[in-house]
C-alpha cells in the first residue's frame, strides 16, 4: 500500500516505493529489449544501447509522441515533471504500452529551492536517490568534457604568452593569436554558485597559467549538454563537438575545439554517456532520462536519441519540455523536432490553480516561505484573470499545428467553481481539458488526464515550424518575441547588434537554429511582469554562437548562466542514515 502523500514527504513516499521496484532485468523483458541492449547500473538503473536497439527496430512503426508543457510558472514550478510520471502511469493504467522520456536533474537545483525533477507524491520516478545525485555519471562526464576544453584553451593562451613561434613550432604548436577578452568558453559546475560567475584565473607567476577574467556556468547550461540533446548518434556527437567556439582570435576569427586538438579527447569522455538511461515510476512503467539542459537558458529538452528509443520500444513516448510554453514548448517546437525530424500528436498544457492565481493578481509567492493566505480561499475572479496567461500558452501550442491538451494539476485547496473557470476557458480558447489528481492517487488519478491525451493522439494535426531555416535571424528573433512572448518588438544592445550584423553576415551560420535565453517566470523578459503583458519590448543585451549544437543564443534581460544558492537551500535537510547508507530529505 502506497504512503499518503498528504501525511508523508517525496523521498518517503519514494523510498517506500522502492521496496516494490521492478529490476532493469524486467523492465527489459517488459520492453522486449535484447540481453545486450541493455546495460545495467546495478540492479535498479541501466543503460540502453540505443544503436543496437534502433537497428533492430528500425522497421517498426513509430508510437505515439506527447509533449508536456506548462503555463508560465510561479518560482515554486508548476508540478510539469509530476505531470508527466502522472500521465505515464494513468496510460499504464489504461493497459497501454508507455514510457516516460525526461531530463536528468541538476544538482543545482537540486541542493538548492526547486529541488529533484523526480515528479511527486505517487507519480514519482524511482530509485530516487540515484536519480537525483548524479544517476550514471553523464553531468559528470560533460563537466570533465567541457571543462578540458578549458584546459585546453587557457594552456594553450599560457604556451603562446611565453614562447616564441620558432618555439612553439618545435612543439608542433601554431600560434592561434586567442584574443584574451573575446573567450567564449568559460568553466562548468553543477551546482547554483554566484560566488563563480565573474572570476580571474592565473593569478601568481607565468608557470601558474594565463591571467585573464573567466567565469563560471551551471553544467547545464554547457554546449556540450545540448549536443547530448540533439545529437543522432556518436558520429554526429564528434563532429558538434569539434566545431565548439571556444574564442575568437586577434583577427575576430573562430577558435575552435578541433583548432585546439582537444575534440577527440572531449569526445571521449562523452560516449558512454550518448547511451539513455532507463529507471521507472514508482508503477512500474518505465522511465529513460536523458540530458538536462534548463530551458530559460538552454534547450530545456531530453535527449533526441532517448525519444526515439522510446518511439520504437512502446505505443507512446510522453517527454517534457522545461518550463513554460513560451521558451521549453517553443524550442521543442522549432528546434529539437527540427533535428531529430519527429513529428509530435499533442502537447499538454500544464496549469495549477494556484498559478493562476499568482497571473490573477495574488501576492507572488516566495521560495523558501508559506504560501500566501490567499491561495488557500477561493477567488474565481483571480483564476478568470490568470486564465489569460494559459490562453496565451494554449495559442502557443495552437501556432505549431499541434492538438493542446490542459491538465488541470489538482491541488487540495483547489475549489469546483475554481476548476469549472479553467474547464470553461481553456474549451473557449480551442483545448481539451483533463483535471488530475495523480499526485494524491498516481495512475487512478490520471485517467481523465490520459483518455484526452489518447484522443488528441487520434485526432489529425498540422504540425508547423514558426521560422524556415532560411528566414535571417533578426527576423526569426522578432516573430518568437512577437508570436510567442507577445512583444511589441526586440531591442538591442550595442554589442548584440554588432554580433547579429556579423551573424547575418556569416554563411557557416545560416542555417542554424535559434535558442532564446529568458526568464522562465514571465511571458517577457522581466520576471516581475505576471499574466500577459502589454506595452512592452524584448531587450536582447547579447548573441552566442552554440555552433556544435547548431544554435545561435540570443540573451534577453538580465538571465544569468550561473543561478544562485538561496538562503534556506535544500542541502540543509538532506543526510544520510549512517547505519544503512540511505539518503534522506531529497525532495
Amino acid at each position: 500500500m502506497a504512503l499518503d502523500p498528504t501525511k508523508h514527504a517525496d523521498w518517503e513516499i519514494a523510498e517506500e516505493a522502492e521496496s516494490r521496484m521492478k529490476t532493469v532485468y524486467e523492465l527489459g523483458e517488459r520492453l522486449g529489449l535484447e540481453k545486450e541492449e541493455l546495460l545495467p547500473h546495478g540492479h535498479y538503473v541501466a543503460k540502453l544501447d540505443y544503436r543496437k536497439i534502433l537497428e533492430r527496430l528500425k522497421d517498426r512503426p513509430d508510437g505515439k509522441y506527447v509533449d508536456v508543457t506548462a503555463i508560465t510558472p510561479t518560482p515554486l514550478g508548476e508540478g510539469k515533471s509530476t505531470c508527466a510520471m502522472g500521465l505515464v502511469q494513468g496510460l499504464g493504467k489504461r493497459d497501454r504500452s508507455v514510457i516516460g522520456a525526461i531530463r536528468q536533474p541538476s544538482g543545482g537545483p537540486t541542493m538548492n529551492i526547486k529541488g529533484s525533477a523526480a515528479g511527486g507524491g505517487l507519480a514519482q520516478c524511482i530509485p530516487l536517490t540515484p536519480f537525483s545525485l548524479g544517476l550514471t555519471g553523464d553531468i559528470n562526464a560533460i563537466m570533465n568534457a567541457h571543462n578540458l576544453g578549458m584546459v585546453a584553451l587557457t594552456s594553450r593562451m599560457q604556451h603562446e604568452a611565453n614562447y616564441t613561434d620558432e618555439q612553439l613550432a618545435k612543439r608542433n604548436l601554431r600560434r592561434l593569436d586567442i584574443h584574451p577578452k573575446k573567450v567564449e568558453f568559460g568553466w562548468i559546475i553543477d551546482f547554483c554558485a554566484q560566488a563563480l560567475r565573474n572570476i580571474t584565473i592565473g593569478l601568481g607567476g607565468k608557470m601558474d597559467g594565463f591571467t585573464m577574467q573567466s567565469k563560471f556556468g551551471i553544467a547545464v547550461s554547457s554546449e556540450i549538454m545540448a549536443i547530448l540533446a540533439v545529437a543522432s548518434d556518436l558520429r554526429d556527437m564528434r563532429e558538434r563537438i569539434g566545431k565548439i567556439v571556444v574564442a575568437y582570435d586577434k583577427q575576430d576569427r573562430p577558435i575552435t575545439t578541433a583548432d585546439l586538438e582537444v575534440d577527440g579527447a572531449m569526445t571521449a569522455w562523452m560516449v558512454e554517456a550518448l547511451n539513455p538511461n532507463l529507471v521507472q515510476t514508482i508503477e512500474g512503467q518505465p522511465v529513460m532520462v536523458h540530458a538536462g539542459p534548463f530551458a530559460n537558458i538552454a534547450i530545456g529538452q531530453s535527449s533526441v536519441i532517448a525519444d526515439r528509443v522510446a518511439l520504437k520500444l512502446a505505443d507512446y513516448n510522453v517527454t517534457e519540455s522545461g518550463f513554460g510554453a513560451d521558451i521549453g514548448f517553443e524550442k521543442f517546437w522549432n528546434l529539437k523536432c527540427r533535428y531529430s525530424g519527429l513529428k509530435p500528436h499533442c502537447a499538454v498544457v500544464v496549469a495549477t490553480i494556484r498559478a493562476l492565481k499568482c497571473h490573477g493578481g495574488a501576492p507572488i509567492p516566495v521560495p523558501g516561505k508559506p504560501m500566501p493566505e490567499e491561495y488557500k480561499k477561493e477567488n474565481v475572479g483571480w483564476v478568470e484573470e490568470g486564465c489569460k496567461n494559459l490562453v496565451h500558452h494554449i495559442e502557443t501550442v495552437k501556432k505549431a499545428g499541434i492538438n493542446p491538451v490542459v491538465c488541470i494539476n489538482a491541488f487540495y485547496t483547489d475549489t469546483d467553481d475554481e476548476i469549472k473557470a479553467v474547464r470553461r476557458l481553456s474549451e473557449a480558447a480551442g483545448a481539451r481539458v483533463a483535471l488530475s489528481r495523480h499526485w494524491q492517487y498516481g495512475g487512478d488519478g490520471a485517467l481523465e488526464f490520459a483518455d484526452a491525451v489518447v484522443d488528441a493522439c487520434e485526432e489529425p494535426n498540422d504540425f508547423r515550424f514558426l521560422y524556415e531555416l532560411d528566414t535571417p535571424l533578426s527576423k526569426r528573433i522578432e516573430l518568437i518575441a512577437r508570436e510567442v512572448y507577445g512583444a511589441d518588438g526586440v531591442s538591442y544592445s550595442q554589442e548584440a547588434q554588432t554580433k547579429l550584423k556579423r551573424m547575418e553576415a556569416d554563411p557557416d551560420l545560416k542555417d542554424m537554429g535559434t535558442c532564446m535565453v529568458k526568464t522562465h517566470l514571465s511571458l517577457s523578459h522581466d520576471p516581475s511582469l505576471k499574466g500577459v503583458p502589454k506595452g512592452w519590448t524584448l531587450p536582447i543585451r547579447d548573441i552566442l554562437t552554440y555552433k556544435g549544437a547548431g544554435f545561435v543564443v540570443p540573451v534577453a534581460g538580465a538571465i544569468s548562466l550561473m543561478p544562485g544558492t538561496a538562503s534556506d537551500p535544500a542541502y540543509r535537510r538532506i543526510d544520510v542514515d549512517v547505519e544503512t547508507g540511505k539518503v534522506k530529505g531529497v525532495f
